[in-house]
C-alpha cells in the first residue's frame, strides 16, 4: 500500500511534514510505502537533515503550492504541478490509496468532489473531528465545517456516514447515532433538527438514540454526534480555545491532555469515492505523523467501498 502525503501543505512547511512522514515510516510495516509530494530539492534535503535514505520513501516532485489564499475551486485548475493536484491525481489513477494534507482545506474539498468524485447517492460530503470523553472512550462529530447550510435529509446523511465511520475505522459495532439539539426532547430545536429527528429516528440504518445537548459530547453518551457544519464548527473551535487557554494557564490533566490536535491527526473526507484525509493547518511533526498513520487505517478498513456498497 502507498500512502502519499503532502509535504508543501500547512504552516510549518515542509519541516513539520518530512519530519512527521519519518516518524510515521518507522511505526509502519516495511509494505507500507510514504509517498511524499512536493519540491525534490526540498524533500532530499529534509529527509538528509533527519540522516534518512531516499531510498526509505517514494518522492513525486510537485513544486507548486496552494496556498491558504489561493481560491479552492481556481487552484485545483491552475495550479496543475501543485502538491495537492498532483496528489489528487495519483488517488485518481490508483497510484497511491490514501492522500492526506495539512494544506488549503477548501482546496481538498474540491479535489475530493471534482478530481475522484462523490459516491453516488451522498448528497454532500463532509468532515469530521474526535471528542474525547471522559471514560475514555471518544466519539465523531460530524459536519464541522464542510457544509454550514444543512436540509434534514442531509443530516440524516451524515448520521449514515458517521456511523459507517466509527464501525469500519474504530470497530464499534453498532454505534449510537445522536443529533446536537438544544434539548433532549424530539419536539425541541429549530424546523432543521426537528424534522432531521423525525428522519433520523425513522430510520433502519442507524442506531438512533435521539437528541443531546452540548453538555452531553464529552460524556461519551454517543458515538456519533450530528449537526451541521456551521454548528460543529462552532463546537471545535470552542474546544480547541478552552484547551489552549487552560494549557497557557498551566493546568494539567490527564483528560484534557486528550483535546490535543497532535493525539488525532486528521479526518477524512466523507462520502468521496477515495481515502482523503484532512489535517489541521498548523500540525507539527507528531500531529503529521498521526495523520499518516489514521490515513492508513482508514485505506485498510475499506471505508470508502463499504459507504460506496451502503449507499448502491
Amino acid at each position: 500500500m502507498k500512502i502519499g502525503i503532502d509535504v508543501l501543505g500547512g504552516d510549518f512547511a515542509p519541516d513539520a511534514n518530512i519530519a512527521g512522514a519519518v516518524l510515521a515510516r518507522k511505526e509502519l510495516s516495511a509494505d507500507i510505502k510514504i509517498v511524499l509530494i512536493g519540491d525534490q530539492n526540498q524533500i532530499l534535503s529534509g529527509l538528509s537533515s533527519f540522516n534518512e535514505e531516499a531510498s526509505s520513501f517514494e518522492i513525486v516532485h510537485a513544486p507548486d503550492l496552494i496556498t491558504m489564499h489561493d481560491h479552492p475551486t481556481r487552484a485545483i485548475s491552475q495550479k496543475p504541478n501543485s502538491s495537492i493536484a498532483v496528489g489528487f491525481d495519483l488517488l485518481a489513477s490508483g497510484e497511491i490509496r490514501a492522500f492526506a494534507s495539512t494544506g488549503n482545506t477548501g482546496a481538498m474539498l474540491v479535489g475530493s468532489m471534482f478530481k475522484i468524485n462523490t459516491i453516488p447517492g451522498v448528497i454532500r460530503p463532509c468532515i469530521t473531528s474526535t471528542l474525547p470523553a471522559v471514560d475514555g472512550s471518544k466519539s465523531i462529530l460530524l459536519d464541522v465545517g464542510s457544509n454550514a447550510d444543512c436540509k434534514p435529509d442531509v443530516l440524516h446523511q451524515f448520521a449514515v456516514l458517521g456511523s459507517l465511520y466509527s464501525k469500519g475505522v474504530y470497530g464499534i459495532e453498532n454505534p449510537r447515532v445522536a443529533l446536537l439539539n438544544i434539548g433532549e426532547e424530539e419536539t425541541k430545536g429549530n424546523l432543521l433538527t426537528q424534522t432531521a429527528h423525525k428522519l433520523m429516528a425513522g430510520s433502519d440504518n442507524i442506531n438512533f438514540i435521539g437528541n443531546v445537548e452540548g453538555r452531553d459530547l464529552f460524556t461519551g453518551k454517543a458515538d456519533v454526534v450530528v449537526c451541521d457544519g456551521f454548528t460543529g464548527n462552532v463546537v471545535l473551535k470552542q474546544a480547541e480555545g478552552m484547551y489552549s487557554m487552560l494549557k497557557k494557564r498551566k493546568v494539567e490533566d490527564e483528560f484534557l491532555d486528550r483535546f490535543n490536535y497532535e493525539n488525532y491527526g486528521g479526518t477524512p473526507i466523507l462520502g468521496v469515492q477515495g481515502n482523503v484525509i484532512i489535517g489541521h493547518g498548523i500540525s507539527n511533526d507528531i500531529a503529521v505523523k498521526n495523520m499518516i498513520l489514521h490515513a492508513y487505517d482508514v485505506a485498510s478498513s475499506g471505508l470508502a467501498n463499504k459507504i460506496n456498497e451502503a449507499f448502491n
